[in-house]
């Protein structure tokens, strides 16, 4: 049994290149700079490449310094240079692609740049693209990625106790066996 299965968040560093085949099919490439964990400055550039309405949805809303969320399999392609020299690329073959911006950043970029870029994401299997959500009899938001906005969570609220005052029990810290 073997398992090829890579998530990487990061920003992407130009915007997204859309090509289409010959055969018609529409292929994104992007590559996205993730920081590495406990060392300070360190960035690796993961080359990425997005095939169907994945790469259409990536190259539609995704630019230049967007976050974004890469979920899809690592896989090398061996290919010769200009000089002769034979290579090898590593890059993810995404499968879904997620806005990684939270919602305070989204509102920033929309109210500089009067744009909008939806919550959610695509991916590749039955693709789909997160409706906003509907409200349900009580006013809250409900919508394909579960309870509360479409393509966020919500933390479940910690019950509220109300705090009693303790009544003397009788002992004497001289009473304890330790």
């Amino acid at each position: 049994m073997s398992l090829n299965h890579i998530v990487v968040l990061g920003r992407l560093t130009k915007d997204p290149e859309l090509r289409t085949t010959q055969n018609g099919k529409s292929v994104a490439s992007f590559t996205v700079a993730v920081d590495r964990d406990f060392q300070k400055d360190s960035v690796d550039f993961i080359n990425c490449v997005a095939w169907g309405g994945t790469g259409e949805f990536v190259s539609k809303y995704f630019f230049k310094g967007k976050a974004a969320i890469v979920s899809g399999q690592l896989q090398s392609r061996n290919y010769t240079d200009r000089n002769g020299v034979d290579r090898t690329a590593w890059e993810i073959n995404a499968q879904s692609v997620y806005f990684g911006d939270d919602k305070r950043r989204e509102d920033n970029y929309q109210q500089q740049n009067g744009g909008y870029g939806p919550q959610g994401g695509y991916q590749q299997q039955g693709g789909y693209y997160q409706q906003p959500p509907q409200q349900n009899s009580y006013g809250q938001g409900y919508g394909p990625a579960g309870y509360g906005q479409a393509g966020s969570y919500q933390a479940p609220q910690q019950p509220q106790y109300q705090q009693q005052g303790f009544s003397d029990m009788g002992y004497d810290d001289g009473d304890l066996p330790f």
